[in-house]
C-alpha cells in the first residue's frame, strides 16, 4: 500500500486530484479521470493513463494499446519502487491533468 499512497501524494504535489475507488479498480480524477490503479499487488502498483493519442518514445510504459472503436489509447505502467515515480512518470502524471 505504500506505493499507491506514494503515487497519490506525487499527483497531489502536481494537482487537485480525488480518489474514486470502483468494484474493480481505484479511479484518479482531476475534473475528470486521468488514471486508473488496475491492480494492487504486495509489491507492486499497475496504473493506467488513458491518452487521446499513443506516447510510444518513453520508458516507462510497458504496454500502450488502442481502445478498440476508440481513439483513446490505453498506456500501462507498472510501478515496483519508489523511484519508480520519475521524472518522466510525473511528466505524463502532469499531461494526464492538462496541466502544462
Amino acid at each position: 500500500m505504500a506505493l499507491f499512497w506514494n503515487f497519490v501524494e506525487a499527483y497531489q504535489k502536481i494537482g487537485k486530484i480525488t480518489i474514486h475507488p470502483t468494484k474493480s479498480m481505484i479511479a484518479i480524477a482531476g475534473k475528470t479521470r486521468v488514471a486508473y490503479v488496475i491492480r494492487l499487488g504486495k509489491n507492486f502498483v499497475d496504473v493506467v493513463f488513458p491518452f487521446n493519442k499513443p506516447f510510444t518514445d518513453n520508458l516507462c510504459f510497458h504496454k500502450i494499446a488502442q481502445v478498440p472503436g476508440d481513439q483513446q489509447y490505453n498506456h500501462h505502467l507498472r510501478i515496483q519502487e519508489i523511484d519508480d515515480i520519475n521524472k518522466e512518470v510525473k511528466k505524463f502524471m502532469k499531461m494526464s491533468l492538462g496541466e502544462k
